[in-house]
This record gives structure tokens, C-alpha cells and sequence, in this order.
């Protein structure tokens, strides 16, 4: 498979790049450390069109490729890790959830503010009870006519205080099981619906992470998705979808925390000569270097995979769990190579030590993604 990138491609990664060094950079430990949501580098992503990447011209979006997509979400994750799953959730799952299956008043209506990032969207499955488990929900919309009559809790929910479209999960026949289950359209403001606490998280604390609260909320039909008992169907097309973007998530933070070790190694001398010089260090590196590059080809190969109408829930997790291990393995590296300045803010590995952790448990843990693997391969 070739991996080799087009000219527009590149450019996309180099106008990624550039803005992840001068606009995300400059901040990110302040942000990090006051838990604060990155609002003003949200909407110059917007204006840069990377909040609605995929997403078709006509309902305001960049109509790239899935490929280009992973390379400006690794990018911005090599610097911000924060800022990058705020583009990946409005990308991977509220934008293209809508375009694929949302109707045309949906798209009209919706999509065309998400994708130019004039608002940003929150996908919203995960329960107390139920995280990964879609088949658990204890949120209930109940059909009225016409309207449903929305009641649950979600957490953990992305883009929780920040978003004004949140696509919710929720059981309408309990008898039924995952066929009645539907996926509806809140937006903020609807009578009944609260946000909860911001959480206190160990990494990425400049997204801001919330639980959501729902009591009688009305929710006019026309916000469905689909039809009557698609939602169970909704949230695993869109979590595939969603794992590729989190598996560059981490792919970018590895890649950061070498790029910053291997620099620092360069520089640090010890017993009279730089420590990239000494085998100990040396050997760290290359198995990084190593890593990072087989977790990139997985992850590419994901994209391309989608980009190409194969089907992607094989590699997509199998993605998600390799990179999602690189990350974790090559920040606490990272972090040994740096030594005690490693354990600092200032030099931004401790960072991406913590934010990394999390790529391990969100769009499923790395014992839902062996779970997704292993269906796939015996079912083959």
C-alpha cells in the first residue's frame, strides 16, 4: 500500500504544523494546568476548515480525505492534545454521524455550523453504568407522538459545556433491546437538560469533560437520526469512525514526546558527550522511532481503508490499540530520557505522559479494541 502523500496532502500537514507551533504551543501549559477550554485556537481551526474535514463543500466543509484528516489530528496532537480531541469528536463523530445519516434538514440545519466551527458538537453515549456497552442504556427517550421525552445521565461527555449539538444515545423499547434504541439530536438550552461539574482529569485538562443531565427534556421527532431503532447502529458506525481519529491522537503524541526526547538527548550532556551518544539512550530511541513508525503505517492504513469503502472496523481498532500502547510507552520514555526535568511542566513531556493515558480508554479500552479484533478476525 502507498503511503506516499499528494502534494495537497503535504501542504495540509505543513498548514497543521504550522499552526500547531504557533498557535497551540504558545499557552498549552497555562491551559493545561487552569483546566482552560481552548476557545480562541477552536474557532482559527474552524476558519482553517479543520473542523469539518470530511465533510462536503455544500454543507460548509473542506471535503478532504479521511488520510488528511489523520495527518492534521497528529499534528496538533504532537503540541495539544487537548485541542486535538475537540476537532476529533466534532470530526470523527457529531459531523460525519450527520452528513452520513442525518436527513437534509438535519444537515441544514446542523452541519453546516459544525463543519466551519461557528459551533462544535458532543457525541453522547457513555453512562454510568454503560461506557462502551451501547446494549446498557439506561437514558430512555420515550415516544410521545411527536416528540420523544428524554431522561438519563451521560458522562464523560467531550465538548461537554462547550458544545450546542449534542447527538445522544437512548433506549425508546426496552423490549426490543439494541433495536430500540435511537439517536437524537439536543441542543443546548432545551428545558430539562443540565450540565453537570466540569471533571477533574488527570490529562488532556484543557478539553472540558462533563456529565449531562436530562429530566423531561422534549425532543421534537425531526431530531431522530435515522429511523425508528437505528441509534444502536448509529453509534458503532460513528465509533469506528472515531477510533481512527483517536488512534492519530495518539500516533501525534508519540510522535511529539520523541521528537522532544530526541532533541533534548542532542543537547543533555553526560560523562562528557551528549547522551544520544550513549547506547542506553541510543537504544530508547530506536525502539521509539521503531514504534511510531508501525503504529503511522496502522494508522494510515485505517484512513485508506475508510477513504477507499473497505471496510475499516478491523483496522481502525486494531490501530487504536497499537498506537494507543505506542503513545502510553513513548511519553513514560520520553520522560525517563528527559531524567528529572522530564518530571517538569516546562519541558512538556510530563504532559503528554498524562494525556496519553487517556487514548488508552476513550472510543472503547484497549480490551473493547481485542474484543472488536478478535470478532472481526474469527468472523473471517
Amino acid at each position: 500500500m502507498d503511503f506516499t502523500l499528494t502534494e495537497e496532502q503535504q501542504m495540509i500537514q505543513q498548514a497543521a504544523r504550522d499552526f500547531a507551533q504557533t498557535e497551540l504551543l504558545p499557552g498549552v501549559i497555562e491551559r493545561d494546568e487552569k483546566q482552560e477550554f481552548p476557545r480562541t485556537q477552536i474557532q482559527k481551526m474552524g476558519e482553517l476548515g479543520f473542523m469539518g474535514m470530511m465533510v462536503d463543500p455544500t454543507y460548509g466543509g473542506s471535503g478532504m480525505d479521511t488520510l488528511s484528516y489523520v495527518l492534521v489530528m497528529e499534528e496538533l496532537s504532537k503540541v495539544d492534545a487537548s485541542s486535538s480531541v475537540v476537532v476529533s469528536v466534532n470530526n470523527s463523530l457529531v459531523c460525519w454521524g450527520l452528513e452520513t445519516y442525518g436527513s437534509e434538514e438535519q444537515k441544514q440545519k446542523y452541519l453546516k455550523r459544525l463543519s466551519t466551527g461557528e459551533i462544535i458538537g458532543a457525541f453522547c453515549l457513555s453512562e454510568p453504568e454503560a461506557g462502551s456497552d451501547a446494549t446498557s442504556q439506561k437514558t430512555t427517550a420515550i415516544d410521545k407522538g411527536d416528540h420523544y421525552l428524554l431522561n438519563g445521565t451521560k458522562n464523560w461527555i467531550t465538548n461537554g459545556s462547550s458544545a450546542e449539538v449534542y447527538l445522544v444515545i437512548a433506549q425508546t423499547d426496552v423490549e426490543k433491546g439494541h433495536k430500540g434504541i435511537n439517536a437524537l439530536i439536543v441542543e443546548k438550552g432545551m428545558e430539562g437538560f443540565e450540565i453537570g461539574p466540569k471533571e477533574q482529569k488527570m490529562g488532556i485538562r484543557g478539553s472540558d469533560t462533563h456529565s449531562l443531565m436530562f429530566t423531561d427534556v422534549r425532543v421534537p421527532k425531526e431530531n431522530r437520526i435515522g429511523a425508528d431503532g437505528f441509534g444502536f447502529k448509529f453509534a458503532m458506525k460513528t465509533l469506528a469512525g472515531g477510533r481512527i481519529g483517536i488512534a492519530a491522537q495518539a500516533l501525534g503524541i508519540a510522535a511529539g514526546a520523541y521528537e522532544l526526547a530526541l532533541k533534548y538527548s542532542k543537547e543533555r550532556k553526560a560523562f562528557g558527550k551528549e547522551i544520544a551518544n550513549h547506547q542506553a539512550i541510543a537504544f530508547k530511541l530506536a525502539d521509539m522511532h521503531t514504534q511510531i513508525e508501525a503504529a503511522r503505517f496502522m494508522v494510515y492504513k485505517a484512513a485508506v481503508d475508510k477513504d477507499q469503502g473497505n471496510d475499516y472496523v478491523l483496522s481502525g481498532a486494531m490501530a487504536k490499540l497499537y498506537a494507543s500502547q505506542v503513545a502510553m510507552e513513548t511519553a513514560v520514555e520520553a520522560v525517563q530520557i528527559h531524567g528529572g526535568n522530564g518530571y517538569v511542566k516546562e519541558y512538556h513531556v510530563e504532559r503528554m505522559m498524562r494525556d496519553a493515558k487517556i487514548t488508552q480508554i476513550y472510543e472503547g479500552t484497549s480490551e473493547i479494541q481485542k474484543i472488536v479484533i478478535s470478532r472481526s478476525i474469527l468472523q473471517k
